[in-house]
């Protein structure tokens, strides 16, 4: 019997899947990049590009039985998927673990390694020369963001722009409350229930002092700025609907066993599922274990019997740089705010390049 497994997408998801069944499946995993990223780490490599090359972890480290082709789904159906490349690749079972896409520098622009880390030398440069920063999302993305330079240049203005009119709305009060706190401490400027009148005459991350007026009627002059909002889901390849109908934001319906809606043999994980959560990192990683049993139960003849139900609460681990941070974790008795130090334990300090290293092996990127 044929065990092929195609995972579409080397991301937090995609790559979990690949590495847990490539010991019981002809895996292959398809994706553009040349080397897994790992995006928690990507705002910290724009303030330390000399630490950047932590974030990269090739594929040909990652899959010691399976395969790895660098190439990009243009259609999937139920037999298989169709490459940029003209190639064609059956599959028993197929997972979709595409993500999202979402404004450099919270994900690079390019495909490769090389490209990507110029990119972040690039931008570290001007920001480096940049007295005034700002920034155009509150959101986790922005708030790090800010942390991050901050915590690299602290004598830097950054402001922080955001028409909506709560600052995380979602997450205890307690958490918030400890997250201003903190942004008072680093003379982060946060400016909520306003927006820009006119978008900046520059491109994002580029250097170019402007003057800027929010809706307010105050003006703002900025030396360089970044948005840190709109997240695009990666799912272009399914638009034939040859597999599947999207949802109208681009999302695919799947079962509590993480299957796309009928269909048996295909999975998706991640960002591109419309499982009601906030799209994380954290949370892909919890649906490739699943998948990866569902997959691993059918291989041996047997129903597959793990299911995902998305948490009652949100959770978090937001750092403000290195040492910084504010959190919200599960807990028996529901949401349970933490403190920075153990944000910092978790994800702060190496933003997860130990988790990867593990997985991955070492990588001597630079």
């Amino acid at each position: 019997m044929s065990r092929t497994v195609v995972v579409i997408g080397g991301g937090y998801g995609g790559a979990a899947v690949a590495k847990a069944l490539e010991a019981e499946a002809d895996v292959v995993l398809v994706d553009p990049r040349d080397a897994f990223f790992n995006a928690a780490a990507s705002l910290r490599a724009v303030t330390r590009p000399d630490w950047a090359g932590n974030a990269f972890f090739p594929y040909d480290t990652l899959l010691r039985r399976g395969t790895a082709l660098r190439d990009r789904a243009v259609s999937v159906d139920p037999g298989g998927v169709t490459l940029a490349s003209g190639r064609r690749v059956d599959a028993d079972y197929l997972v979709l673990a595409t993500g999202s896409s979402y404004a450099y520098p919270a994900k690079p622009d390019a495909d490769s390694t090389s490209e990507a880390l110029d990119d972040f030398r690039r931008t570290h440069k001007e920001l480096a020369a940049a007295d005034r920063v700002l920034i155009l999302g509150a959101g986790p993305v922005g708030l790090e963001l800010a942390g991050e330079v901050k915590e690299a240049w602290p004598h830097k203005e950054v402001t922080i722009v955001d028409p909506a009119e709560r600052l995380l709305p979602a997450y205890e009060p307690e958490m918030v409350e400890d997250l201003r706190r903190q942004l008072g401490e680093l003379d982060v400027r946060l400016r909520l229930g306003e927006a820009l009148t006119t978008p900046p005459p520059t491109g994002p991350g580029r250097a170019g002092t402007f003057t800027a007026t929010t809706t307010g009627g105050d003006e703002i002059t900025a030396d360089i700025w970044f948005r840190a909002h709109g997240v695009r889901v990666n799912s272009d390849y399914l638009a034939d609907g040859r597999l599947t109908t999207r949802t109208p934001d681009g999302r695919v319906a799947v079962t509590e066993t993480l299957n796309v809606r009928g269909h048996d043999h295909v999975y998706a994980v991640g960002d591109i599922t419309d499982v009601p959560e906030a799209k994380m990192a954290g949370y892909a990683m919890q649906h490739a274990e699943v998948v990866a049993k569902n997959i691993a139960a059918q291989l041996r003849g047997e129903a597959p019997a793990a299911t995902y139900r998305p948490l009652p609460h949100p959770m978090i681990l937001l750092p403000l740089g290195s040492t910084g941070g504010v959190g919200q974790l599960p807990s028996p008795d529901g949401p349970s705010v933490v403190t920075a130090a153990t944000v910092s334990q978790y994800k702060g300090a190496d933003l997860f390049t130990g988790r990867f290293t593990e997985q991955f092996g070492p990588t001597a990127i630079g």
